[in-house]
């Protein structure tokens, strides 16, 4: 009997590591050689084409002083002013849809279209919707009310302000749905026994549902810097070369600019570290901060 449970027992284990087995060696592969790779390239000078010749902290050094690297991270970090305009528009719309009339479902899913939408795509669309010439917007601004509409993309002034608009128009969906999720999950007997001590709906928005939404308004802050760090996609397609005067660059593009136009894969792997390390210490310190000011049921 021992014998055959034991038996059964080394076959469960044998499926277990067969079905383990394709995501763990994905990650090994295309995941953890790639990082240990980066780390030790990043000590190197290699154009991808040639040997990596050993340069020490000199990739390091140099990034220090390079004026793009700073002005790619001013960028970077203005862009993130649309993360707190976006989790106030996609609460107010969350608290919009969490009501129930004709056509509701409806109403979410056209919210939701932008961001299940491909980004090229989308990007390319934008890039029309702000040419200054014959572009949507400044066509609606001209028409009605007579305002002659500026270079969105064409102007070191309009290109941050115009990739925070496409940001927020991409991004408030998913965070509406997180908020409509977080909304549903509120219980009613607070906002009943609000009503019977007299509370009005700006009470109620302020001293229940905001508090009791902290854990989304956190996951959304959380994310959202993260990926304004990461952002690179709608870069590439509508700020060329970074945009006019390197307005529209973020440090992603920038990497990508040096890794892939530049051939200086050890530069801009040594660029790379600096990114993922001042992303895991903003992170760590959004986490420690957390307990001040999320509500835990």
């Amino acid at each position: 009997m021992g014998t055959k449970l034991g038996g059964y027992r080394r076959r469960e284990l044998a499926w277990l590591y067969l079905f383990v087995a394709p995501p763990v060696l994905g990650f090994l592969l295309f995941g953890l050689v790639p990082i240990l790779f980066s780390i030790y390239i990043s000590f190197h000078k290699w154009d991808m084409l040639s040997d990596p010749q050993w340069a020490g902290l000199a990739n390091y050094k140099d990034l220090m002083g390079d004026e793009k690297v700073y002005k790619s991270m001013y960028n970077t970090i203005y862009l993130m002013i649309g993360i707190p305009i976006g989790m106030v528009l996609s609460m107010l719309l969350a608290i919009l849809m969490n009501r129930k009339f004709a056509g509701i479902s409806f109403m979410r899913t056209i919210y939701y279209l932008p961001v299940i939408s491909p980004v090229i795509a989308v990007s390319l669309l934008w890039q029309w919707i702000l040419n200054q010439d014959y572009g949507l917007l400044n066509n609606f601004l001209w028409e009605t009310f007579g305002i002659a509409g500026p270079n969105w993309l064409g102007k070191p002034e309009w290109v941050k302000p115009s990739l925070i608009l496409i940001g927020l128009w991409s991004g408030i969906g998913g965070n509406m749905v997180l908020y409509l999720a977080g909304l549903q999950s509120i219980s009613s007997t607070y906002y009943e026994a609000a009503e019977i001590d007299g509370a009005g709906a700006w009470h109620k928005l302020t001293r229940i549902t905001i508090p009791l939404l902290t854990p989304i308004h956190f996951f959304v802050v959380v994310m959202g810097i993260i990926g304004a760090f990461q952002s690179f996609s709608q870069i590439y397609v509508l700020a060329v070369d970074g945009g006019p005067e390197y307005s529209g660059a973020t440090v992603v593009y920038y990497i990508f600019q040096h890794a892939f136009q530049y051939f200086n894969m050890g530069y801009a792997s040594a660029v790379a570290w600096v990114l993922g390390i001042l992303i895991f210490v903003v992170t760590l310190i959004q986490f420690k901060l957390s307990n001040r000011w999320v509500y835990q049921d």
